[in-house]
């Protein structure tokens, strides 16, 4: 099918976006949430609440992003906690700027490809001690709090050390995702997290009083408890026990990192991710090549629309993946990854007819690493306006589920990313930081800013691309946006895509004729991720939140003061 123009694809998008632009659709499941006072939406209904608390308290959006951050910990460590990574975007209302923040842990210094390979290993085990990082979860806390907060550690975590010392019922999501039968001789990962004779149920009652603990550690003495004291002692010396090359220095020395986030317009909205090491880059180029397609004629969801999105997502994960690594390590081409100019030069490969099975570049991928795609993304509005878009993870799952003695928490396996064939830019080298696949993000368009995100490993990058074009495309406000069936890709090579059942029959046998070999998930399904959204309308000063039904979340809205 022929391609249009793209400022007549902006013009047809322009009209369906401001004709619908946050009605509700057709079907839709939820509502949004609505209120002149603050929004916490999170993927458990506890750490949403917990933030809202926060902000009656009188805190502000970095105050309830850390204190949903904390117990979301606490009840879903399956995904995240203090033993994993953190990325952040701020949007300062009264100034209009937007503050990005990387807190990805790097590797121990000692550890080197060539480490490795002395001992034997040409091979990351993916739950293995090599994989874990320094986590950048509590520098990334301290950093918001330090350069944004107005509320003590002592306020923050006090829900989330509530949970864990008292205990919360599995709700039912919880229930299904709690056992990870491979990591049981994982040490520390069973004494820690398997507390029934049967798998768990909906609920169920978990406590943690060690995670109690650490937490309360942190809320007396900040980042240092985590990095430069006696907890640092006690996890260097299980880490070491294990086979690790960790170093109290590795710990101490470590600091989160602000950057200035990149972008690009779609259709007149400017859409907001991270620089590398993430794979923000990603979803910026997917929507470069997308501009390029009337996808609003074409139908939502359609089979021309699904195409597109589907090989423009292969295009730009081929380019992310060749040359995304740590910057401090490798000179990347950003500019040039995000620029309209390649995605002109990348949209004319797409063959309207036919899937495209190989996309170049194609030499490396036998180094993709998969494990991961367990995460939680989190969003927060204040009254002010002031949105936290926040994304944290362990990687998969519990990550490695090791657990040191008396702390409660596991640690990530973000180093499984890396690989050991040498000078490419996502190699191992000590105090490194891996090509990272958590990423959150805003875009905003006139008196509308959203802040957003959606997990879940690679299938990140393509479900904001998803996202967006939901809302600029097809004029749907951010809770339709979110539920609406998304297919992913977590290869980067082949023809194989997953799709949720929700698609119809007749659209997904016009894709299998192109060549896509589809493989169905049930609806609402864990695969295609998760995420979350709040808005700021600055014209008539109201926010907006919406939440994910694939999750156990909820947007939960501030109560007033009313004394």
């Amino acid at each position: 099918m022929k391609r249009i123009a793209p400022l007549a694809v902006l013009l047809l998008s322009s009209l369906f976006a401001s004709a619908q632009q946050f009605a509700s659709v057709p079907g839709q499941g939820r509502s949004m949430v609505v209120t002149k006072l603050g929004i916490v939406s999170t993927p458990q209904f506890l750490a949403s609440q917990a933030g809202a608390h926060v902000l009656e308290e009188g805190g502000n959006a970095v105050d309830a992003a850390i204190a949903a951050n904390a117990v979301m910990g606490v009840v879903q460590p399956y995904v995240n906690g203090i033993g994993g990574d953190l990325f952040a975007i701020y949007y300062d209302a009264k100034t209009g700027k937007l503050y990005g923040l990387n807190s990805s842990g790097w590797t121990p210094k000692a550890l080197t490809i060539d480490a490795l390979k002395s001992k034997g290993i040409t091979q990351i085990n993916p739950i293995g001690v090599e994989t874990i990082d320094v986590p950048g979860a509590v520098a990334g806390w301290d950093a918001l709090h330090s350069r944004f907060g107005t509320l003590p550690f002592s306020k923050t975590l006090a829900p989330a050390i509530y949970y864990a010392q008292n205990g919360f019922p599995l709700a039912e999501r919880n229930a299904r995702y709690w056992v990870a039968k491979k990591l049981m001789d994982q040490p520390g990962y069973k004494e820690t997290y398997i507390q029934w004779l049967t798998d768990p149920k909906p609920g169920d009652l978990f406590k943690n009083p060690a995670l109690a603990n650490s937490l309360r550690q942190i809320a007396a003495h900040g980042r240092d408890a985590y990095y430069n004291g006696p907890m640092t002692e006690t996890m260097v010396r299980f880490l070491n026990a294990n086979g690790g090359m960790h170093t109290l220095e590795d710990f101490r020395d470590f600091q989160p990192e602000w950057v200035e986030p990149v972008s690009t317009t779609y259709h007149g909205w400017t859409i907001y991710e991270l620089p590398p090491n993430g794979q923000g880059i990603a979803a910026l180029s997917m929507l470069n090549i997308m501009e390029h397609f009337p996808l609003a004629q074409y139908g939502h969801n359609s089979v021309d629309a699904l195409h597109v999105m589907i090989e423009a997502k292969k295009l730009a994960y081929a380019d992310m993946y060749k040359y995304v690594g740590d910057p401090r390590f490798t000179p990347i081409p950003v500019k040039e990854l995000i620029s309209k100019e390649l995605a002109d030069k990348r949209a004319k490969l797409i063959d309207m007819n036919k899937a495209a099975c190989q996309v170049v570049p194609s030499d490396i991928e036998a180094e993709l690493d998969r494990h991961g795609n367990s995460t939680i993304y989190l969003s927060v509005i204040d009254k002010d306006g002031n949105i936290v878009s926040l994304i944290q993870s362990n990687y998969a799952g519990y990550g490695t589920g090791f657990v040191a003695p008396g702390l409660g928490f596991s640690f990530q396996n973000r180093g499984a990313g890396f690989q050991l064939t040498p000078g490419l830019p996502n190699s191992l080298a000590g105090h490194k930081r891996p090509l990272h696949t958590i990423i959150p993000a805003f875009m905003q368009k006139g008196d509308m800013h959203i802040g957003f995100g959606i997990m879940g490993g690679w299938n990140q990058a393509q479900a904001h691309a998803q996202f967006v074009s939901n809302i600029v495309d097809f004029g749907m406000n951010v809770q339709a946006a979110l539920e609406q069936p998304r297919f992913t890709k977590d290869t980067f090579s082949g023809c194989d895509v997953q799709m949720e059942e929700t698609i119809p029959a007749d659209i997904r046998a016009g894709l299998t004729q192109r060549g896509h070999e589809i493989k169905l998930l049930e609806p609402f399904s864990f695969s295609v991720g998760q995420g979350a959204a709040v808005v700021r309308d600055t014209s008539r000063e109201v926010n907006f939140a919406a939440g994910d039904p694939r999750s156990d979340g909820a947007a939960i809205p501030q109560e007033p003061d009313t004394n």
